[in-house]
């Protein structure tokens, strides 16, 4: 680790954002969005304006993921239920859907199930068509999104975290998140729809 201190809005590195590039929109799902439920992020609106922001310029390109709850927790995942009983529902429950971002998902983007914080793995690899480069957006950046931007990372993607495509169990807890990721220059690279927009080459 180099000790990066890089801010939001940095310029994308010299490797711009090639044609491979893929966007992949972690979890934006109800049980996120929409109170009441206690996971819901107070600025989650901003990390669907941002992930809104980034689709038309990956089209064809794009991954949505989605969190959902084991049918029944194992291991240390059993107090972690035990905490949040509210999420114990089927897969298919309303609770899990991707309500907002639905007519991409109707337009044929692959989306990746997993019952893991981190949503990287060999499902995540092959939907976005082993990219050399992962665009991150979505929710929440203290938790699916820095667990999916590490394991990444370690497995030699080289990773945008656009900050203002995403969001926060709190704005306070996003910001910490984001400094942590930005220890792990030059592999991951918090950076802003702007900038990654501006990088893009079709």
């Amino acid at each position: 680790m180099n000790g990066g201190s890089g801010a939001p809005g940095a310029p994308v590195g010299a490797g711009g954002v090639g044609p491979d590039a893929a966007l992949v929109a972690i979890d934006m799902q109800d049980v996120f969005a929409v109170p009441p439920s206690p996971w819901a992020s107070p600025d989650y609106p901003r990390a669907l304006a941002g992930t809104r922001r980034l689709l038309p310029a990956f089209a064809g390109r794009t991954v949505l993921t989605r969190y959902v709850a084991p049918a029944v927790p194992d291991g240390a995942w059993r107090a972690y239920f035990d905490q949040w009983p509210f999420a114990l529902v089927p897969q298919d429950d309303p609770l899990y859907e991707i309500t907002d971002l639905a007519d991409v998902v109707a337009g044929g983007a692959p989306v990746v199930t997993r019952t893991t914080f981190g949503k990287w793995g060999p499902e995540l690899a092959a939907a976005t068509r082993d990219a050399g480069t992962l665009v991150l957006a979505g929710v929440a950046t203290d938790c699916c999104v820095i667990s999916t931007a590490l394991a990444a990372a370690d497995a030699g993607r080289r990773v945008l975290v656009v900050a203002d495509a995403c969001a926060g169990s709190t704005p306070e807890n996003h910001e910490r998140a984001l400094e942590i990721m930005r220890l792990y220059a030059p592999l991951i690279e918090v950076t802003t729809a702007d900038e990654v927009l501006s990088a893009t080459t079709n």
